[in-house]
């Protein structure tokens, strides 16, 4: 069983060091050479951008907080309200994975959460009518079942094509027994609190650098975990493809990384057939730099022209010590596309600290 393991850290190992050398020669003057810390302490980080203001949130144990900003570097400065304390023991902790959006001209969160239980992650969404979400009051709409059997769920992000909404999410394909698959899954919304599909699995981790869960030192997890989290969809600049960035391998470890899925805008995005995957992760892990367990990326909505940057999760040590919120830093980036419109994220930089 030691060999076995001490197989996969070297494994991982490899990989790790083979995508850095190989991305860094074939992107290291593709993107910025800087990356902006935007607050000290933050995971799961996700932005909004409304009437020339960024809205940021990310997550928490037990509560949702919005930031709102004209500068997105001056977050620290800017004005912040707690806008979500569930009331609720079903949901009251661990909430993860924020995310704001405006819908049909009202505000809706949407954030995973428990009942103490990590096991028990499911899927709520909360409603403002007010124009601005830090001046309206919030209140609870509804638990979004995800399947009929009510598996763990996690990381929902929806996104609109033409008059059609979906919702994007991490899950459990079946109750964890020896061993913890996370997946991502797909389906067509009703409304912005109910889904009028089935799910539909549109990916698995199936590559090594999916696979990761046991750190260099040999520190791991009580039991295999493999990991597909943290969708977040985007448009290429044409608008002719939908890409979904992905977060793989577990996060604890230096071996957290991001993917991406990308399928043809006029395709049926509820046949798995119409999702490609990219075969190897296209940001991750910098150790030359000290950025490790980069995650939960998403391209910036920006409010000028030709600007492309994306925001992510990041820590400054390989492993995971706390296992808690604070681990981690938001921290910006520049980007850049290719002439057939697919990103380019370059290499995790160290971070500049913007105060």
């Amino acid at each position: 069983m030691k060999t076995f393991y001490s197989k996969i850290i070297f494994v991982g190992i490899i990989l790790m060091i083979f995508f850095s050398c190989h991305q860094a020669e074939e992107n290291a003057t593709e993107a910025s050479k800087r990356s902006i810390q935007i607050l000290d302490f933050g995971s799961d980080p996700y932005v909004f951008f409304h009437e020339g203001y960024y809205y940021y949130t990310q997550g928490s144990e037990n509560k949702v907080v919005i930031w709102k900003t004209a500068q997105l570097e001056d977050l620290r400065n800017a004005t912040q309200k707690e806008v979500w304390i569930p009331q609720d023991k079903s949901n009251a902790f661990h909430l993860w994975g924020p995310e704001l959006h405006r819908i049909n001209g009202k505000w809706y969160i949407y954030y995973a959460a428990d009942d103490g239980n990590m096991d028990n992650h499911q899927i709520y969404v909360i409603e403002n009518s007010h124009t601005d979400p830090l001046i309206g009051d919030f209140t609870f709409k509804n638990r979004i079942q995800t399947d009929s059997a009510n598996n763990w769920a996690i990381h929902a992000n929806v996104f609109q094509r033409n008059k059609d909404w979906y919702m994007v999410w991490s899950g459990w394909k079946e109750r964890r027994i020896e061993e913890e698959t996370q997946h991502i899954y797909i389906a067509k919304m009703k409304n912005p609190w109910t889904l009028s599909s089935e799910r539909v699995l549109i990916s698995t981790p199936e590559y090594e650098w999916e696979r990761q869960w046991i750190n260099p030192d040999g520190t791991r997890t009580s039991y295999p975990i493999y990991v597909n989290e943290a969708p977040q969809s985007f448009y290429s600049p044409n608008k002719d493809k939908i890409f979904i960035s992905y977060s793989a391998s577990g996060n604890w470890t230096p071996f957290y990384n991001v993917g991406l899925l990308y399928a043809d805008v006029k395709s049926d995005l509820l046949d798995p057939s119409s999702w490609k995957k990219v075969t190897e992760p296209v940001f991750h892990s910098n150790p030359k730099d000290n950025v490790f367990g980069t995650g939960n990326l998403m391209i910036l909505p920006e409010g000028q022209k030709n600007r492309h940057r994306f925001i992510y999760h990041a820590r400054t040590k390989p492993n995971d010590e706390t296992g808690g919120v604070n681990s981690r830093s938001p921290r910006v980036q520049e980007m850049k596309w290719t002439e057939d419109g697919f990103p380019v994220f370059g290499m995790a930089r160290h971070f500049k600290t913007e105060k």
